[in-house]
């Protein structure tokens, strides 16, 4: 072989190291994206309270609510996402991946159940199953489940028991043990009050647990009843909703379709349909300027119009602090690493429509009080609940769409392909607790094998396979029943009635999201199929809410309504 020269010899020595460089680089790039792949992600799980189907900007609110907007730009939106229309059966589905009936968290005749309902022993929370994998659990905010956090899988928990305060609340406990009332006039607001003890939770947990993934349980109560904000907050929508909430629905909706999260027609309107509970003493004690009816605003006198648009001043401004208190938690997480926010999914979901309810509760109504203060007792009513649900048909309670459809965000950006993306395959809260384990485990994994002896196959599915861009969508059969009120959906079409002793309602709603169609008359058999579909699963759920029961106890009579 002829002698090489110098020069030659150099520059293929070069590049022989250059090669060695690249491919070295390409292993730890490799070994990285492994190590990357197998690390567990954190956990942000958000809920609100009654916050309804468009109340968020990126549903086409004209509430500003940048941070979650930014999560939505940067992960997917759901725009077909079910709850269970109240609160405590939507937390129970959400942390254990059940129907509420199947764990006793809703209502089963002659058993003691809703409310005040005992969970199976076999039903266990999200936190204990997470605990199981390796995970450090965090609670924060509303509880409104049976048991207590630290005995159900959490590691810490800030508890906010007291539902009639977002100022001065009177019942909270830390760590399951309770702490003094909050004394008038002290610096305190539920929403910042959450979030600050989420985010101590996470200092501490970046401090001591640095190689464990966690997962934060943050439960705002806003904004539920009474609307009560902060007035710095409120004073940003000072004249926002004087005109009303017929005209500001109709600007919703318009904003709706250029943001594809609307469905395909909005819904009138129904009048006379007032609270889903009757409390008419609350109502005259509230003053001539309230109103249980969603009159047209025209119809309104000049005082009543002010009043009225002075409550939706204070829930708009509800919303938007809850938004800048999760906005806080994220950059608390930001902070904790690098890449560390990349690393946790979080998801955001309320746990039912907006409501109707009206009522007073707590420290009663002071009439002198500023509404939205320490004091005042006001709830949006129907009007404003119609606004915080367009284009979607009723309230919390009912299972109409309005009762039981709210946003659901997920960002995840190291496990979901898709970025910004709407996904319209109907998904139920019952699905967040496969998804979040099958995340967690890296793998596919049976929920049951996490839960009690003799735990029935869980009723969820995982929504994994909606994260890549070109997703495709699948049929579901989802199930509600509620204070009467049932519903059912198989594929495209939907089955509902208002109350026990009403007649099934029939809608297709890939068509018709807002159920202005009923075609139950036209298509009586289908209609049939799925009433009787819907009976075989009420079935199902009582056999699986009752198979740990000796003997069935006759159920108490109990105000369910009371904790809403």
């Amino acid at each position: 072989m002829a002698k090489m020269s110098r020069r030659r010899l150099l520059r293929t020595a070069g590049a022989v190291t250059a090669v060695m460089g690249l491919q070295a680089a390409a292993e730890e790039f490799a070994e990285a994206e492994t190590e990357d792949r197998k690390r567990p992600p954190n956990i942000l799980l958000v809920l609100v309270d009654d916050m309804g189907y468009s109340d968020i900007g990126c549903f086409g609110s004209e509430i500003t609510t940048p941070n979650l907007d930014a999560l939505a730009a940067d992960g997917l939106r759901f725009t077909q996402f079910y709850n269970t229309a109240r609160c405590w059966p939507s937390r129970a589905a959400l942390l254990t991946g059940y129907y509420a009936q199947q764990v006793r968290r809703d209502i089963i005749p002659g058993v003691p159940s809703g409310a005040g309902g005992t969970r199976p022993d076999w039903a266990r929370l999200m936190p204990e199953m997470l605990r199981k994998l390796g995970y450090r659990c965090y609670h924060s905010g509303k509880w409104h489940l049976d048991g207590m956090p630290l005995k159900n899988g959490f590691d810490h928990s800030y508890s906010l028991n007291d539902h009639d305060r977002h100022f001065g609340p009177k019942e909270h406990t830390r760590d399951d043990v309770s702490l003094p009332a909050v004394k008038p006039g002290e610096a305190y607001y539920s929403s910042t009050a959450i979030a600050d003890h989420a985010i101590g939770c996470l200092h501490e947990h970046n401090a001591d647990h640095t190689f464990t993934p966690f997962f934060s349980y943050v439960a705002f109560t806003a904004p539920h009843f009474p609307v009560q904000a902060p007035l710095e907050d409120i004073e940003k929508f000072r004249g926002v909703y004087d005109r009303g909430w017929d005209v500001l629905r109709q600007e919703r909706w318009q904003r709706m379709q250029s943001l594809h999260a609307g469905g395909s027609e909005l819904s009138a309107i129904e009048r006379e349909l007032g609270p889903p509970y009757p409390f008419p003493d609350a109502i005259k004690s509230l003053g001539p300027n309230e109103v249980n009816r969603p009159l047209e605003w025209s119809s309104l006198t000049e005082s009543q119009r002010k009043f009225q648009a002075s409550k939706m001043e204070v829930h708009a401004a509800m919303v938007h602090r809850m938004d800048a208190e999760l906005g806080r938690i994220l950059e608390c997480i930001k902070s904790m690493g690098p890449d560390e926010l990349e690393h946790t999914i979080v998801v955001f979901l309320s746990d039912n429509g907006a409501s109707a309810e009206m009522m007073v509760r707590g420290d009663g109504n002071d009439p002198a009080a500023t509404p939205g203060q320490p004091g005042s007792f006001l709830s949006i009513g129907p009007g404003w609940s119609s606004m915080c649900n367009t284009p979607l048909r009723r309230h919390k309670t009912w299972v109409h769409e309005g009762g039981i459809s709210t946003p659901l965000i997920l960002r995840w950006p190291k496990g979901i392909a898709a970025k910004g993306q709407i996904r319209i395959t109907p998904a139920h809260i019952i699905d967040i607790v496969p998804t979040l384990l099958e995340a967690a485990a890296g793998r596919k994994v049976k929920p049951a094998r996490l839960l009690g002896k003799n735990a029935p196959p869980p009723p969820g599915r995982s929504l994994s396979n909606l994260f890549d861009a070109d997703a495709p969508t699948f049929n579901r059969t989802l199930w509600w029943q509620h204070e009467g009120n049932r519903a059912l959906r198989q594929g495209n079409f939907k089955i509902v009635a208002a109350g026990e002793s009403s007649p099934w309602e029939l809608y297709d709603v890939s068509a018709d999201r807002s159920e202005t169609k009923n075609i139950a008359l036209s298509d009586p058999d289908r209609a049939k199929r799925m009433a009787d579909h819907w009976l075989a699963l009420r079935e199902q759920h009582v056999i699986h809410g009752t198979m740990d029961l000796k003997k069935r106890p006759a159920r108490s009579k109990e105000d369910d309504w009371a904790d809403g």
